[in-house]
């Protein structure tokens, strides 16, 4: 499916957004914060998708039928809604590694790929600062949660809902959204995989990139450099999804 086209300007894994230190409040997933899911509220158009996710899910459908835009319903608001859903599985897998003291070994700047370095900064006008993995991480957190919880950008009433989703500034937030997720899983995958792997984390950790992974290529949400340096885990999922769709 390409119903839902994203469009805009891609600076890599130098960021400008909201916040330039590192998050330490106590509802951040890490650093010790209680991690409370965002919700969908009750009678809206993002709390019926969710719903229609989760009975997908749990009649026993596959990921990739659950990805899948349900009949006459609004692409855009599909993306919106697994953007939160999908924040929240990210949130969930961060906030267990909140004490490991590993966090604390990464210098500013060091990155995954090998030779990346991460930077942030308060907006385009004003020059980025190296920030560790895990800040990074935080930061890119915080920013989705601000974002997602701001009612002009992610509303949840239904008359504002059609006419919000369906503009190119919604498409080019999701965007943005879903490529700083999928940083945030290339980070975690090779850097914390092991520790999650000790604490049987690791399904959960599989799972969740798998249904997100199938979701991006879905809909296209992903441009192809951005997977490469996590090809050796896109590479093999991609191939699943499109035997899948294809019936094999």
């Amino acid at each position: 499916s390409s119903c839902f086209v994203v469009c805009c300007f891609d600076r890599s894994f130098i960021d400008s957004t909201a916040v330039v230190p590192a998050i330490m409040s106590p509802g951040n997933p890490s650093h010790g914060g209680t991690f409370q899911p965002l919700r969908h509220r009750s009678g809206t158009m993002r709390d019926r998708l969710h719903s229609y996710t989760k009975r997908t899910l749990g009649a026993g459908g596959s990921i990739h039928q659950a990805v899948a835009l349900p009949p006459n319903e609004s692409c855009a608001g599909w993306v919106a809604v697994h953007a939160i859903d999908f924040y929240n599985d990210v949130c969930l897998i961060w906030q267990v590694m909140a004490a490991d003291p590993y966090l604390s070994s990464f210098r500013a700047g060091e990155g995954f790929p090998s030779g990346v370095e991460y930077r942030w900064s308060a907006s385009p006008e004003e020059p980025s600062v190296s920030v560790s993995a895990p800040q990074y991480i935080d930061l890119v957190l915080k920013w989705i949660g601000e974002q997602i919880n701001d009612p002009e950008k992610f509303p949840d009433d239904a008359d504002d809902e059609v006419r919000v989703y369906s503009t190119p500034q919604f498409a080019a937030l999701c965007g943005q959204i879903f490529r700083r997720l999928f940083r945030t899983y290339g980070i975690i995958y090779s850097s914390f995989f092991g520790t999650l792997e000790a604490l049987e984390m690791a399904p959960h950790l599989n799972t969740a990139f798998k249904h997100f992974l199938f979701f991006c290529t879905e809909f296209g949400l992903l441009p192809e450099r951005e997977m490469e340096p996590l090809e050796v885990l896109v590479k093999p999922l991609r191939k699943q999804y499109f035997a899948a769709k294809q019936g094999k």
